[in-house]
């Protein structure tokens, strides 16, 4: 697997941007829509739980959860974008992301933040 494998965030394509702080340099904010968020729960499949149980007892990574992880997080962020843009946001400000267990099902992780509309200042 390649760096492309293990890697995430937002794509230099996406018309809207999401970024960790609170304000973005070069940029005002005009408008303050509010909270969006995007969420997705992703289970484990089998074979993925046996590999991890038997890659945990001699140590190392878990390349193929840590593979699902990225795509989950980043199915998590698409849909936060869709729902900025929907809401007629050009911007995310203090993009997080939560993860935690549903109900021994599976990974639940939100992608969430602040829409607004930003401008060059």
């Amino acid at each position: 697997m390649g760096i492309e494998d293990y890697g995430g965030g937002q794509t230099a394509q996406s018309d809207v941007l999401v970024v960790t702080t609170n304000d973005v340099p070069g940029y005002r904010v005009t408008r303050v829509i509010g909270e969006v968020f995007g969420l997705t729960v992703r289970s484990r499949h089998l074979g993925s739980q046996i590999g991890a149980g038997l890659k945990s007892m001699i140590g190392g990574e878990l390349k193929g959860l840590t593979k699902t992880l990225v795509q989950t997080r980043n199915q998590a962020m698409e849909r936060l974008v869709e729902q900025a843009k929907a809401r007629g946001s050009n911007a995310v400000l203090m993009m997080r992301f939560d993860v935690t267990e549903a109900a021994d099902a599976g990974t639940e992780v939100c992608a969430y933040g602040t829409a607004a509309v930003v401008e060059k200042a």
